[in-house]
C-alpha cells in the first residue's frame, strides 16, 4: 500500500514538473513572440564595427523591446566561397539594421535585401551605412541620401534658416562630408512624428561627427531631426538633417546618421532615436519612452570673467 502510494505520489510530482517545465516554456515562447526581431548586420566599415555592434546590441536588448542577432559579414576581399555562407533569411525579422559599408553583397542577397524591406520588412542605416553600397539604386532609394555619391549626379536636402527644406541641385557643391568632431546642438524638425515624440525641441549631442551634404536621390524623405553645420567647425553652414524616415514599398525606412565610435553611439540621444527606429521600422509604432538622461541644451558658454581695474602706478620722480 505504501509502495502504491508512493508510485502515485512520484507520478503526480513528474506530472507536475512536467506542466510546470512547459508551461515556462510556453510562457518563455510568448515573451519572445511579444519582442520585435533584430538581425545587425556588420562585419566591415570604416569605422570600429567590432566595437560598435556590441553596443547596439545591448541598448536595443536593454529595452526589453528586442530581442537581436547580428550575422558578421566576411572581411574584405573575401573568395566567393566565403559570400556563399553569407546568405540571411530576411524574412526571419521585423527589422535589418546594417552597422556594414563594405564590398557589396552577393546578387542573391541584394535582391532578397530588397523583396524583404518592398514586401514590409523594416530597415535601420546606423551612422556610416549611409556610405554603403553607393552603386545599388534600390539601397540609394533606401536611405535617401548618403555618402561616397556623386554629387554631380546626385541631389541632396538641408534645411534653411526659415525652416524650408532645400534641394540642393546635382553638381551644386561638394559630396557628403563632415568638418572636425565637435558638440553640437540638434533640433527635432517633425515634432508631430512618433519617432520625437517627447524629444526636447533642443538638446546638446557629444562630440561627434556632424554629417553634411549628403547626397542620393533624396526623394520621400521625412526629416525629424536636424544640426546646424557650422562653417566655422568646417561644416556647409546650413541645418543638415540627422535622422530621416524613407517608405520603400510597403516597408519602412529610418536613418541615423548620430554615432561613429562607443561613446557616440551610446550616448542616450543616439541610443533612444535608433531603439525607436528600429521599432517603428517593424511596427509603425513607438512605444518605447524617453529616458532620463536624455541630454538637454548645454548653457551659453559664461563670458571670460572682466579683469580688476588696476590703480595705476605713481610716476617717478
Amino acid at each position: 500500500m505504501n509502495l502504491t502510494r508512493r508510485t502515485f505520489t512520484a507520478a503526480v510530482l513528474l506530472v507536475l514538473a512536467a506542466l510546470f517545465a512547459a508551461s515556462a516554456v510556453a510562457g518563455e515562447k510568448a515573451e519572445k513572440a511579444d519582442k520585435i526581431s533584430v538581425l545587425v548586420i556588420d562585419g566591415q566599415n570604416g569605422h570600429n564595427w567590432k566595437a560598435t555592434t556590441p553596443v547596439i546590441k545591448e541598448l536595443l536588448e536593454k529595452t526589453g523591446r528586442f530581442t537581436v542577432e547580428v550575422l558578421t559579414s566576411p572581411p574584405a576581399r573575401s573568395p566567393k566561397e566565403a559570400w556563399a555562407k553569407f546568405n540571411p533569411d530576411f524574412s526571419k525579422y521585423a527589422v535589418v539594421l546594417s552597422n556594414y559599408q563594405g564590398d557589396a553583397w552577393p546578387d542573391e542577397v541584394a535582391r532578397n535585401f530588397e523583396k524583404y524591406v518592398d514586401g514590409g520588412g523594416g530597415f535601420v542605416a546606423y551612422h556610416f551605412a549611409s556610405a554603403a553600397f553607393p552603386q545599388w539604386d534600390a539601397y540609394n532609394k533606401m536611405i535617401g541620401m548618403g555618402w561616397s555619391r556623386d554629387p554631380k549626379s546626385n541631389e541632396g536636402l538641408y534645411i534653411d534658416e526659415n525652416g524650408k527644406e532645400v534641394r540642393r541641385a546635382k553638381g551644386e557643391g561638394r559630396g557628403g562630408f563632415h568638418g572636425a568632431a565637435h558638440v553640437f546642438e540638434c533640433s527635432v524638425y517633425d515634432k508631430d512624428s512618433p519617432l520625437t515624440k517627447g524629444l526636447p525641441a533642443k538638446w546638446s549631442h557629444i562630440k561627434d561627427e556632424l554629417y553634411g551634404s549628403l547626397r542620393g536621390p533624396a526623394k520621400d524623405m521625412h526629416i525629424l531631426v536636424t544640426a546646424f553645420s557650422d562653417k566655422d567647425k568646417g561644416g556647409t553652414g546650413m541645418n543638415e538633417p540627422m535622422a530621416w524616415t524613407v517608405p520603400f514599398g510597403k516597408g519602412r525606412v529610418f536613418v541615423n546618421v548620430l554615432g561613429h565610435d562607443v561613446p557616440e553611439t551610446a550616448a542616450p540621444d543616439t541610443a533612444v532615436l535608433l531603439a525607436r527606429g528600429c521599432e517603428w521600422a517593424a511596427t509603425g509604432a513607438v512605444t518605447i519612452p524617453v529616458p532620463a538622461d536624455f541630454p538637454k541644451l548645454a548653457p551659453p558658454a559664461a563670458a571670460p570673467p572682466a579683469k580688476a581695474a588696476e590703480k595705476p602706478k605713481a610716476e617717478a620722480k
